[in-house]
């Protein structure tokens, strides 16, 4: 049978490989399963420092495989809420709560819930030639996979709603200028420089990096007190880590630090 999705770790970059070319590498359940696997690993080894997730084929992830859903198949109506909270929630969550950076390669169209995947990892790339389409409007469904959460708060509510009722294709370039993702590069690069990047965040000061992230998160939705706080927090445990230390005794010592996310 063949892998659902293909993992690799080098250099402490655990990649992540969506691997339904045929299908777009739309979700089926063995895939949901495959891909919460990966990020468990992610969150448990100590050796995956980063992790980089992309798509085999011409397109990143086209959300959930259809063909699953054939009403004409069915004896009753489906349970959409129970697959969210079975499979698309815990991934999510997963990703947003791993204390170690997830760059995410954009390799052709992510429409539906396969968009919304790659907008709850921390930095986006995506191919000149992807697309990011919420196409939930055109089935009758709702923006799901955090969807309606991540596009309200980096674009703002009229883009979203826009974005969401008109189902309308936001090419990548697009999706840079207006903040969406990080950047757009050119097809032929974007896996070198998506795995450049993961290689580069992988040798970093991780645990550093990991509170970064979670004080980020947590902006949004705190009052500057509170945020002010998680800061203090945050600094006390970064300023008792090995990797301060290093960090520090090579900026003196005027030499490259040898982080180990500790």
């Amino acid at each position: 049978m063949t892998e659902t999705v293909l993992t690799a770790l080098a250099d402490g970059v655990l990649v992540l490989t969506l691997n339904r070319p045929e299908k777009l590498n739309a979700f089926n359940v063995d895939m949901h399963l495959a891909l919460h696997a990966g990020l468990k690993r992610a969150h448990d080894d100590a050796a995956v420092r980063a992790v980089l997730l992309t798509g085999a084929g011409r397109g990143f992830c086209a959300g959930q495989d259809l063909g699953d859903r054939d009403p004409s198949k069915a004896t009753e109506a489906p349970d959409l809420g129970q697959t969210l909270e079975n499979y698309y929630n815990p991934t999510i969550r997963l990703i947003r709560a791993l204390e170690k950076p997830v760059v995410c390669a954009v390799n052709g169209v992510a429409a539906g819930a396969g968009a919304n995947i790659a907008l709850a990892c921390d930095i986006v790339l995506a191919a000149q030639s992807a697309k990011f389409v919420q196409a939930f409007s055109k089935i009758g469904l709702v923006p799901d996979a955090g969807g309606s959460w991540s596009l309200s708060r980096i674009l703002g509510e009229p883009r979203a709603k826009a974005l969401a009722l008109t189902a309308e294709p936001l090419p990548a370039a697009k999706a840079a200028d207006w903040g969406l993702i990080w950047k757009a590069v050119e097809d032929a690069q974007l896996m070198d420089e998506a795995m450049a990047l993961a290689k580069a965040l992988a040798a970093g000061p991780t645990l550093g990096l990991g509170l970064t992230k979670q004080l980020i998160q947590a902006a949004a939705d705190n009052s500057l007190d509170r945020q002010l706080d998680l800061e203090r927090d945050g600094q006390r445990r970064a300023g008792r880590s090995a990797d301060y230390a290093e960090g520090v005794s090579a900026f003196l010592q005027k030499r490259k630090p040898e982080f180990r996310g500790q």
